[in-house]
């Protein structure tokens, strides 16, 4: 696991967030920052995105950025050009994958099946992402698909239906890392500029991350 992915390891969760204007961007790292939370993956589902994390990248630097949803070259290289961190990505596609790989650029392709977790392992991939990882079968399923590869190094961040309420149970198992949450900056608060419920949902997580590690302690 490279530096960067050691870092969200030690974060625990990572707020995935699509923002609709880069006008946003200061808020919400503001907003991250004051809940203890200093990182985001910025999604390309919005035509934003490069835009967002060029901001943050350049005047909240303090925020360790990363860029999600890049399904394509064009994606990669805008994240790269912004100053993204590290990148993460719904599925798994091999020229994109290699062309992160050849920059040396930080990359989880995202993975559902054995087969997938193979075919990612087969190029050099170790750190990856369960997506959707509610609908697949939640931390039953990641156990389960997780277990033959635990001696490879794989390494997995869960995304995709978790919450406050489950979290604790993916973070449980030995195989993860971390865990992106889209609850934490949800499309509604976004949207209504309620920058202080992002940053008390932000507070809840730190303290139950925090209390979930000291129980494993025990």
């Amino acid at each position: 696991m490279t530096s960067v992915f050691e870092h969200l390891a030690k974060l625990k969760i990572v707020p995935v967030v699509a923002l609709e204007s880069a006008d946003d961007a200061l808020n919400l790292a503001d907003a991250l920052v004051a809940g203890g939370l200093p990182v985001a993956e910025i999604t390309f589902r919005t035509s934003a995105a490069a835009s967002v994390i060029q901001t943050i990248a350049q005047k909240r630097q303090d925020v360790f950025v990363g860029a999600g949803t890049i399904l394509t070259l064009d994606h990669l290289n805008a994240a790269m050009d912004s100053g993204a961190k590290f990148g993460v990505a719904p599925g798994f596609n091999p020229k994109i994958v290699e062309a992160a790989q050849k920059k040396e650029f930080p990359f989880a392709p995202g993975v559902c099946t054995p087969s997938e977790i193979e075919a990612a392992l087969a190029i050099g991939c170790r750190v990856l992402k369960f997506f959707p990882a509610s609908v697949m079968g939640g931390p039953t399923a990641l156990k389960a698909f997780s277990a033959p590869y635990l001696l490879t190094g794989a390494t997995f961040m869960p995304t995709g239906g978790i919450s406050l309420a489950n979290v604790g149970e993916y973070l449980a198992l030995p195989a993860v890392f971390a865990c992106g949450g889209t609850w934490i900056a949800a499309q509604d608060d976004l949207a209504a500029s309620r920058w202080n419920d992002v940053a008390a949902r932000c507070r809840e997580v730190v303290e139950k991350t925090s209390v979930f590690r000291n129980a494993l302690k025990t």
